[in-house]
């Protein structure tokens, strides 16, 4: 019980008990996929007129799979956190890109991504898991 006399949250028990792991490099894991312009295009851009490779962050709208598989990796090797895949997911940085208008549907199909995979991946072996 805490000083207010309401239990801890589960984390911050956790916290008490042992070292928490967060993910890790999500920009790292993304180049291991190779990918190329279509992909960060898919179908919702393909007629955008900037170049969108390397915009890691759009993938969460066109290859939302990929996302998902990198969380499933880093929990399935031990993360107890996994942040989403939004380093960049703010106008000035998706203006390099012209995908201002983008910033909000790319931090929530983020967001929706990571708790999603964190979902499954504590359902299958009953271990709590967080999205930061």
């Amino acid at each position: 019980m805490t000083q207010t006399g309401h239990s801890p949250h589960p984390l911050e028990a956790l916290l008490k008990e042992r070292i928490v792991i967060l993910d890790g490099a999500m920009g790292t894991m993304i180049q291991t996929f190779g990918l190329e312009e279509a992909d960060f295009r898919g179908s919702l851009f393909i007629d955008h007129p900037l170049p969108l490779k390397g915009c890691n962050d759009l993938l969460c709208l066109t290859r939302p799979e990929i996302i998902k598989q990198i969380h499933r990796a880093f929990l399935e090797a031990g993360a107890d956190i996994i942040e989403t895949n939004t380093f960049n997911a703010q106008s000035v940085s998706m203006a390099d890109y012209g995908m201002e208008s983008q910033v909000y549907a790319i931090n929530k199909a983020a967001a929706e991504l990571a708790r999603e995979v964190a979902t499954e991946v504590a359902a299958q072996d009953g271990k709590p898991r967080w999205v930061a």
